[in-house]
């Protein structure tokens, strides 16, 4: 398995960083069985509920509860290449059904908590999903999604109190009690599963259009290798702590295989309702987290509390994704904690991408450089490379000749889509959507996706860096720029700001607001049209949805 190593410069980690990876990989038996075979009693996860009673699991425990629940699924019909879509919020049943899941060569499919009834039926339909393990809180929804579409005959209820005694659903604790704790790994090619095998199917959290299918294969956990070791940081005794909901990729991004990989111990706080900044800091504190990673707004909030009020000392790390981190919420966090923000890119459809880790010199704004065995490239809309300075595509260079050597953590492709996967994952190229410019220094800067890009008075303005503007004065708390008709410029831009409290709407506030932006930013990126809103349309994950705002201002001017 990969060990870790220190690297004195960007050059040599991009050089000299190698990922092993075991023909026919399979996470659960060769990483979990071994490693609870060696040291099972070392702690695997923190896991902290909405009211604070916290529990500690060893490896043993996980090896142990996976082999149980792998039984009970298996003696229900459920086998390799089988689907099962899992809605538990962050239970520790999540993460022990993902595991099962992966025993038997079943794929998981892991969904938010806030799916409706619409949007479950959607992916029961479209995904062909052949079982469901949801909270017991979950299953009235999932109930209501029945009269939309013909639900799997695998139901299966984590109850949260009580058993919701549903007809047609399980108990969870029912059906793996007295199960055995062994599940060794199958012999026969009809069921032993790994390498190139679907592992793990995401639906993409749809800022344009409706979600896709991502699927990854079994190798994808070790892509995540070099994301918890090295952007994390993370080392045997660190306590690391990624914000996310288990409903999408961010979750296995910081909180699963990767961080288990690096010798770490996973941290989860199951909190339930409205995200509160001092919630998330008393636990950093009182947990002794030393590595965090958490999207740009979270950030933005808990920078906002009073930090003093808080034991930070066992934090040693910080690293962020999902949204452009402007430069005024890095330097009050390194101000206010003495630690840098260390910033990735990568999707759904990948691990990470680009990155800034503990050997380079992070840039404030600048999501960092190619991670080793990814091949970057910025192309222009005529095909061509981009030269430092010029904006363009974000794209990795693959080698027809060979894909099997597709950089691991690379999607297998967009299922049931075929056409989607041909488009984004041509033999030489894997195009993200993405927009970015690099500077001379080798380091990338990201703009937004290739649709968000506004066209004003032949300029080519990206949202995010309006965005950044707006959100480093003191009134604005969030911030969406968008696009929108003007018969002169073609389109302007326009701003939906979300407020700080003690701020109210006003003209002057507005000006005071665009005279900011043309000092922060070029002029010509101002905002010449701001919208105060209450809240941003965002995504299950927490991306805000720019599409849905144009589509809200195209309908009032039509």
């Amino acid at each position: 398995m990969n060990t870790k190593r220190e690297f004195t410069s960007y050059e040599d980690f991009r050089d000299n960083f190698k990922l092993e990876v075991p023909d026919n990989f399979n996470f659960v038996y060769d990483f979990l069985d071994v490693t609870a075979e060696k040291r099972g009693s070392d702690i695997a996860m923190i896991h902290v509920d909405d009211k604070g009673v916290r529990r500690d699991f060893d490896f043993n425990w996980f090896r142990a509860e996976s082999s149980r629940l792998a039984h009970a699924l298996k003696a229900r019909g459920i086998k390799k290449g089988h689907k099962v879509m899992l809605i538990l919020f962050r239970r520790v049943e999540f993460w022990v059904a993902s595991l099962a899941l992966q025993r038997l060569g079943a794929v998981v499919i892991p969904a938010p908590a806030q799916l409706t009834p619409k949007d479950i039926a959607f992916r029961v339909e479209y995904g062909k999903i052949d079982g469901l393990i949801v909270e017991g809180s979950i299953t009235p929804r999932v109930e209501d999604a029945r009269k939309q579409c013909r639900l799997p005959s695998l139901l299966l209820e984590v109850p949260t109190s009580e058993f919701s005694q549903i007809a047609g659903w399980e108990n969870y604790f029912d059906v793996i009690r007295n199960q055995p704790d062994s599940f060794p790994r199958p012999l026969s090619p009809e069921e032993n599963s790994g390498g190139f095998d679907p592992m793990i199917v995401f639906f993409s959290s749809g800022t344009s259009g409706m979600p896709k299918m991502v699927c990854h294969d079994a190798r994808y956990p070790l892509g995540h290798y070099l994301t918890a070791a090295y952007w994390h940081d993370l080392e045997p005794g660190d306590i690391h702590f990624t914000l996310a909901d288990t409903g999408w990729g961010k979750a296995v991004w910081g909180k699963f295989h990767g961080q288990w990989m690096a010798g770490a111990t996973v941290f989860v706080w199951d909190f339930r309702g409205k995200f509160e900044p001092a919630r998330l800091l008393e636990a950093l504190s009182e947990h002794k987290v030393t590595s965090f990673c958490a999207p740009p707004t979270v950030y933005r909030f808990i920078i906002r509390e009073d930090l003093n009020k808080y034991d930070l000392s066992a934090l040693r790390h910080s690293t962020t994704a999902g949204e452009l981190l402007n430069e005024s919420v890095f330097l009050e966090w390194q101000e206010k904690t003495g630690k840098p923000i260390y910033e990735a890119f990568g999707q759904t459809e990948t691990v990470c991408v680009l990155l800034t880790v503990k050997c380079m010199k992070p840039k404030p704004g600048s999501v960092g450089r190619p991670a080793p065995g990814w091949d970057v490239v910025l192309i222009d809309e005529n095909g061509n490379e981009c030269p430092p300075g010029m904006e363009g595509e974000i794209c990795v260079r693959l080698d027809p000749s060979h894909p099997e050597k597709r950089p691991v953590g690379l999607l297998r492709e967009y299922l049931y889509d075929p056409e989607r996967t041909a488009e984004a994952l041509t033999p030489s190229l894997y195009h993200t959507g993405d927009k970015a410019w690099m500077d001379e220094d080798g380091y990338y800067w990201f703009l937004g996706r290739v649709d968000d890009l506004i066209k004003s008075s032949g300029y080519r303005i990206g949202p995010f860096e309006v965005e950044s503007a707006l959100v480093s004065h003191e009134a604005v708390v969030e911030a969406a720029v968008t696009g929108v008709p003007d018969p002169v410029r073609g389109q302007a831009v326009k701003a939906s700001v979300v407020l700080a409290d003690g701020f109210t709407p006003s003209e002057e506030l507005t000006k005071a607001l665009q005279d900011h932006v043309k000092k922060v930013t070029a002029p010509y990126k101002y905002p010449r049209i701001i919208e105060y809103v209450k809240e941003l349309p965002k995504t299950i994950s927490g991306k805000i949805r720019r599409v849905e705002i144009r589509e809200k201002d195209a309908a009032k001017n039509s």
